[in-house]
């Protein structure tokens, strides 16, 4: 016999499975924020409807590039070609990076969005920029310093026309022999890289660029590097809810607009050993249905060895129908393009779902590129003395001192060393 007592008992533990699947509760959009939607959705239907389906297919596109001069002809031809969404560009130096970025906007038929990987600022790319210490050696900072500090990496973006920046890491640095995330965590518990991204973020985006929280769900208790190997999170849900997932759950709450799914197996979410970035059941029914995430979401570059498909599947196509907005770096984006092109044409890739996906990456761009005052951006020749300034030179004092301090207090003699590399 059920006693009323029971009854209640089973009734709240049933309930439980249903608790921990119900999206986070989430706040508008910070990027969006501010835009006005009729005319942003009027320009969005505008370019949406020039476009033919190549260059809607297109738009999902964003290429790795180096900035190199000599091969600025040739990089003009195939945007022409290709009409890529965005571009992320790797090494180089400010005025370089910057004239051919005014080149690639004038000759794209839509803006392009341009990203930087500049987890710790511009010279983690751009050997000319200001040098900030790695994340984890910033961690006793005040969330206002970080604030100002993400603040001052959007006001550089800006002034080279840089949009989205792929950061903060909101990895939990729990694995000591992880050889990818270590420095570039805010820390190895859920409150640091918590307290740490989140502040980062914040000035980021209130700076009017894009943040991109990475590497969903959670790269930091891995012993293996996704750049040349596919690794594996070999954790339950309970311990992924509590450790991995609580960072990205804070960011998605806070209103942050970008994600970046990793290369990773996440046998908990998907036994079938496919990389989360990869998954449906990850990045479309984890991330977006049961975290509730509405922002742009990213793949980690697909020319790393850990993007793995089975022989004869085209990782493009497995890409976007796992759930991700903008592929990023295939390792042929032509050939990408063409695979992208058949897959639509089977019927593989539905209508629809490009139609959103395109038009969800063009409000992005309005709200990026087009509704902002783009008068703060530099010419080449001005750009490094604009970035170069004494406010910036005494918020990099401040950080430098962080630094060093807790290089002293890890290692007394590693302190000078620390301190002399960073100048």
């Amino acid at each position: 016999m059920i006693t009323p007592l029971l009854r209640c008992a089973l009734l709240l533990l049933t309930a439980l499975p249903l608790a921990a699947q119900r999206p986070t509760a989430s706040r508008s959009l910070h990027v969006l924020e501010g835009v006005p939607q009729r005319p942003m959705e009027r320009w969005v239907d505008s370019v949406y409807q020039e476009l033919s389906p190549r260059e809607r297919l297109g738009q999902l596109i964003m290429p790795i590039i180096y900035p190199v001069p000599t091969d600025s002809v040739q990089l003009l031809e195939r945007l022409k070609r290709e009409q890529w969404g965005g571009i992320l560009f790797q090494k180089g130096l400010l005025a370089e990076q910057r004239q051919l970025t005014l080149r690639l906007q004038q000759a794209a038929r839509t803006p392009l969005l341009i990203a930087l990987d500049g987890e710790w600022g511009l010279y983690m790319r751009l050997k000319d920029a200001p040098r900030y210490p790695r994340s984890q050696q910033i961690t006793a900072a005040s969330t206002q310093l970080l604030e100002a500090y993400g603040r001052e990496v959007a006001r550089q973006c800006r002034l080279m026309g840089i949009h989205i920046n792929f950061a903060p890491v909101l990895d939990v640095n729990s694995n000591p022999r992880n050889p990818v995330i270590g420095t570039r965590s805010f820390g190895s518990t859920v409150e640091e890289v918590k307290r740490g991204a989140l502040a980062y973020a914040r000035g980021l985006e209130s700076g009017g660029v894009l943040s991109v929280a990475k590497h969903f769900p959670g790269h930091g208790d891995t012993s293996e590097d996704s750049h040349k190997t596919l690794p594996s999170v070999n954790a339950s849900k309970a311990r992924m809810e509590a450790l991995e997932l609580a960072p990205f759950r804070s960011y998605f709450a806070a209103g942050y607009g970008g994600v970046m799914t990793a290369h990773l197996r996440v046998p908990a979410y998907d036994p079938t050993g496919r990389p989360a970035s990869l998954s449906r059941p990850i990045t479309t029914d984890l991330l977006q249905r049961q975290m509730g995430f509405k922002g742009l979401i990213f793949t980690d570059a697909l020319e790393m060895k850990g993007a793995q498909v089975k022989p004869g599947e085209s990782l493009i196509v497995a890409a976007l129908l796992a759930g991700n907005d903008i592929l990023l770096g295939p390792p042929q984006p032509q050939q990408a393009l063409r695979e992208l092109e058949q897959a639509l044409s089977k019927g593989e890739i539905p209508t629809q779902l490009l139609e959103d996906k395109c038009k969800k990456i063009l409000r992005f761009k309005y709200a990026l590129i087009v509704h902002p005052d783009t008068s703060q951006e530099a010419s080449p020749a001005e750009v490094k003395h604009r970035i170069w300034t004494s406010e910036e030179a005494r918020l990099r004092q401040q950080l430098e001192q962080l630094s060093t301090k807790r290089a002293k207090e890890q290692d007394p003699t590693a302190a000078t060393g620390a301190a002399s590399r960073r100048k």
